[in-house]
């Protein structure tokens, strides 16, 4: 079973987009199956087998949801976060303002998948 202390140690030391590899490879070796990341307030909600769950706290404060996404905007926008300079809070804000509801780590798939409040997948990427 995994622990929150657990998840944060990973995250300072490997919670970085050229690391991202390494960190999911790091979540897998703990148990963790898939987590999903909530635009919303920053918390994440972990899980494991055998229906291990554990949630985390909020990481900011509350960003509204846009009702709707523009694909094509968030897509320019990741492009945008791609290339660095962007920091966590406000890369949220601007996914909150783009429509992203949460994102999903895959730690066996090595994937981020990006979706809107409808569920309707934005943008799966496969991590290195």
């Amino acid at each position: 079973m995994f622990t929150l202390e657990q998840i944060t140690d990973i995250h300072h030391r490997l919670g970085k987009r050229e690391t991202l590899g390494a960190y999911l490879r790091a979540l897998r070796d703990i148990g963790i199956e898939t987590y999903d990341s909530y635009v919303t307030d920053g918390h994440s909600e972990y899980f494991g087998a055998d229906g291990h769950r554990l949630a985390g706290p909020a990481f900011h404060e509350t960003f509204i949801i846009a009702e709707t996404c523009d694909k094509e905007q968030f897509l320019q926008y990741m492009q945008q976060v791609e290339q660095g300079g962007v920091g966590y809070v406000e890369m949220s804000k601007a996914l909150a303002d783009h429509g992203v509801e949460k994102w999903t780590f895959d730690t066996e798939r090595l994937t981020i998948t990006y979706f809107d409040k409808a569920g309707i997948v934005l943008l799966d990427e496969k991590v290195d």
